[in-house]
């Protein structure tokens, strides 16, 4: 119980598990090379081996043949532990080198033509009298994630900070009616993926307060959760569960579902049957079929006083009160929080 409403708490006794099977694990090894030793010992004694030693005058020899076996074993060890931490360094510098694909789309040259193809219809009926509503212009983006928002009274949305990483000129949301607001990133985290942003377009019309809770304790193996992104040009669902408590390579800021997910997703809220968020999916396994990796949850309310730290945005603040969506029926729910998942898009 304490585990599970204390993350810092169940993060140290995994540690302590991991510690204590590799103890296990080094206690195996020295068993079964004891044993050998005495299968060795046993065969000689019978007659079926023989080992040979050569007298030397060399200090260093004697002291090689004395330890030969050991130094060998521990050579063995070293050069274990190098590939292994060059493994790590080579997953955590370069993506490319992993099974792991961050979600966002790349948008092609297609979907600008689908938009100059909208233009050209506004001039033509512009043309024939026909009354057309004036257009705020829209951005040529060139990529498609997604957010979902925080704090609906001063317009905070999260998303992740690769999604984030794209946008070299310009940041829009864009809600499910096809209406673009420009927004600017206040808080960027590379290291847990995740980047908080502040809608800026004063034409941007606030929300009611949050239909759902954030969860700062960490999700259950085996829970039912469901997914709303933005892999396409309209809202997407999905469902599924989680599958594992940590990420990609045992990472514990993250945890493992079983869905499917696409490129767009990225930035996407996973929230459970009672309306609780319990994180923002970042990536998939691209060697698995359906293994999709979420941050946790928790890792928003690190974000939050980070950026509260700094006093120069007003103070986000996140609804204390649970779930208004707890005892709804899916549709009826997803209809609740299709308005506070915004596609966030960029050039």
């Amino acid at each position: 119980e304490i585990r599970k409403n204390n993350p810092d708490v169940d993060q140290l006794v995994v540690e302590q598990i991991f510690f204590l099977q590799e103890l296990e694990r080094y206690a195996h090894q020295k068993n079964f090379r004891h044993a050998l030793h005495d299968v060795e010992a046993s065969l000689m004694n019978e007659g079926f081996i023989t080992r040979t030693t050569k007298n030397s005058g060399g200090k260093i020899v004697q002291f090689w043949a004395r330890y030969k076996k050991t130094i060998s074993v521990a050579a063995s060890i070293a050069g274990i532990v190098s590939l292994f931490i060059a493994s790590i360094i080579s997953a955590v510098s370069s993506d490319d080198q992993t099974n792991i694909k961050p979600l966002v789309d790349k948008l092609n040259i297609q979907e600008s033509k689908t938009r100059q193809i909208e233009s050209k219809v506004n001039q033509l009926a512009a043309a024939s009298n026909t009354p057309v509503a004036p257009e705020k212009p829209r951005l040529d983006a060139k990529f498609r994630a997604t957010g979902f928002v925080i704090d609906a009274s001063n317009n905070f949305i999260v998303t992740n900070a690769h999604v984030v990483k794209e946008a070299h000129n310009q940041l829009i949301i864009e809600n499910i009616k096809g209406d673009q607001y420009s927004a600017e990133a206040v808080y960027v985290d590379p290291l847990s993926d995740l980047a908080i942003l502040k809608v800026t377009d004063n034409e941007f019309k606030k929300l009611a307060p949050m239909p759902y809770s954030i969860r700062r304790n960490n999700a259950d193996l085996g829970e039912q959760v469901f997914t709303l992104g933005y892999p396409k040009q309209e809202v997407v669902y999905g469902e599924g569960y989680i599958s594992a408590r940590n990420g990609y390579m045992m990472d514990t800021i993250y945890f493992q579902m079983s869905t499917s997910a696409n490129e767009g997703n990225s930035g996407s809220p996973v929230i459970n049957k009672k309306g609780e968020l319990l994180g923002i999916i970042t990536s998939m396994e691209t060697n698995a079929e359906g293994v999709v990796f979420a941050l946790k949850s928790s890792n928003i309310y690190k974000a939050i006083e980070e950026v509260n730290k700094l006093k120069t945005y007003p103070l986000i603040k996140l609804s204390n009160s649970n779930s208004s969506i707890k005892n709804l029926p899916r549709e009826n729910q997803i209809k609740r929080l299709q308005d506070y998942v915004f596609m966030i898009k960029g050039n």
